[in-house]
């Protein structure tokens, strides 16, 4: 009985060659990633455009501008200035490419061919002559047209330069009543008012004492800057023409009153809004 010959087991060495090899290719075949690093960006600085400009600098500027602007507006927080005739610029359609567009006139329309109708007969139909010729822009009137709407544009822009500056000038208010609790106002008005109470003491309406009337009436007086009266508004009256008669005069006669101090130099004009007691026993208070 013969035994079987062994078979001849695989050779180590190749099959490490081939995964050696199989592992090489797969190194030098490889895709790396690399993460772009993002640009550094450029530095910006804000600036506001000013409509109106004038000799005098601040001494602390809320905004950086191209010119020097200084006084204007009637409030008391800085706030960035805004274009109340501009708009937003128009964005070309991302569906169509942007054309150029040329002024150009109209271009020269040929002449007519005269034409000669001749009948026969007696006929009582006429031809106007001034119809038959109609009349074409020629590039004399499209010229004429283009000068005019310039002139419009001009006037327009001329106006709204004017509304600008109107605004830009108009004096800075402020206003205060009995519930102000700022040192520099409330200061101000204990004085204004105590000065007004001892005038209007002595100078009680003597109509408004011999008929007994008396009753609240809320006025507000605008100062200027150098303490004299600008307006005397009514906001309530008391019910009798008398008493609010009375307390126009009473003020006017403690007029004028101290300028405003230097805190107050942002202010053109100052509300002080008050209500003015005419008691039954002919005595003038303020409340609050």
């Amino acid at each position: 009985m013969t035994r079987a010959a062994p078979r001849p087991s695989a050779d180590p060495i190749g099959a490490t060659l081939l995964f050696s090899l199989l592992l090489h290719g797969i190194l030098l075949l490889g895709i790396t990633f690399h993460f772009a690093k993002p640009k550094p960006a450029l530095p910006t600085m804000d600036v506001t455009l000013v409509n109106v400009a004038n000799q005098q600098a601040p001494a602390q500027a809320d905004f950086l501008a191209q010119a020097n602007n200084s006084g204007g507006g009637n409030s008391d927080r800085a706030a960035r200035p805004s274009q109340p005739f501009s708009g937003l610029l128009p964005k070309p359609d991302p569906g169509t490419a942007p054309r150029a567009i040329e002024a150009s006139t109209p271009r020269p329309q040929p002449a007519t061919a005269q034409r000669f109708v001749t009948t026969r007969g007696n006929s009582d139909f006429k031809i106007d002559s001034s119809t038959a010729h109609p009349e074409h822009d020629t590039p004399d009137t499209a010229t004429a047209s283009v000068s005019q709407l310039q002139q419009k544009a001009a006037q327009l822009a001329a106006e709204l330069n004017r509304e600008r500056e109107a605004y830009a000038k108009r004096p800075r208010k402020k206003f205060i009543s009995a519930n102000t609790r700022e040192y520099a106002y409330a200061a101000y008005m204990r004085a204004w008012v105590d000065r007004i109470v001892r005038v209007g003491n002595l100078n009680y309406p003597q109509q408004a004492r011999e008929r007994g009337l008396h009753g609240d009436v809320i006025v507000t007086v605008a100062l200027r800057r150098d303490g004299s009266i600008d307006d005397i508004q009514i906001i309530h009256s008391s019910g009798h023409a008398v008493i609010d008669q009375a307390v126009k005069t009473i003020i006017r006669l403690a007029a004028p009153f101290p300028p405003l101090p230097h805190d107050m130099k942002g202010v053109d004009l100052l509300y002080i809004t008050r209500t003015w007691e005419f008691q039954p026993d002919s005595v003038l208070r303020s409340q609050g």
